[in-house]
């Protein structure tokens, strides 16, 4: 048990999710990272703290291991405070090439396994009235990246799926907002060739890649009380990548 308010964080075991993870618990958050890698939990729970966090194995898409997580954290906290989503993959290809393997996949984890996470959280949350949702979303949402039609797909109904909670849990003292990252410096990236990273970055506005610590730091404005009147928002953390390209 613990009298901190309890944060569960999904895809939280590396990169971004594990910058969120880390602020929280710098804000006095105990967090429940939640992963579908078991392999070495200890790695995280000692990077957060062993009293500021513990270790759940999930895979998000599965309904029955989803009912039994949120069991289990309430059964031993009693409340849940936050739930950030943030876990998610990608399989791209231009459609034509596209396995509907790879389409159903990226939906599932992505858009099913949020909804999901959302489902059982706003039950909690609305009993006891009070909760902060995020959910990570991505600039891709907005439609102009080719090869991820899947991706873009799972992130828009992210879009959707957070406004329409923001709009049933309102009432109930619940906040739903999305983050949507855009070029962040994660493993996923920096596996990109030179040539393609650089394109990027020069159709940046701020000519800069984004730190997981960006997302991280909005993440923690979105659920403080200092957010409260901010729901069914989207916030776009991108390097003004999201107002349109400039290359020059």
């Amino acid at each position: 048990m613990t009298n901190k308010k309890i944060a569960i964080v999904t895809g939280a075991a590396r990169g971004i999710g594990k910058s969120i993870a880390k602020k929280l618990t710098e804000d006095n958050y105990f967090v429940v990272v939640v992963d579908l890698d078991g392999t070495k939990p200890e790695l995280i729970i000692d990077f957060l703290g062993k009293k500021d966090s513990e270790f759940i194995q999930c895979d998000i898409k599965n309904y029955e291991q989803v009912i039994s997580l949120f069991k289990r954290v309430r059964e031993k906290f009693g409340h849940i405070d936050v739930l950030v989503n943030n876990a998610g993959i990608i399989r791209d290809n231009m459609i034509w090439k596209m396995p509907k393997e790879d389409f159903d996949f990226v939906i599932d984890v992505n858009l099913k396994g949020t909804w999901l996470m959302c489902r059982e959280a706003a039950k909690i949350m609305r009993d006891q009235k009070s909760g902060k949702i995020v959910n990570i979303s991505s600039r891709a949402w907005l439609g102009n990246n080719r090869g991820q039609s899947n991706y873009t797909a799972s992130k828009a109904g992210i879009v959707g799926l957070t406004r329409v909670l923001a709009l049933e849990l309102g009432k109930y003292n619940v906040n739903v907002n999305a983050v949507a990252p855009g070029l962040i410096d994660t493993d996923l990236t920096r596996s990109l060739p030179e040539k393609t990273m650089q394109e990027l970055i020069n159709a940046q506005p701020t000519k800069k890649v984004g730190k997981p610590e960006d997302i991280a730091n909005v993440i923690s404005f979105l659920v403080s009380e200092e957010s409260r009147f901010i729901t069914g928002q989207i916030i776009h953390v991108d390097g003004g990548r999201s107002i349109g390209s400039t290359i020059f």
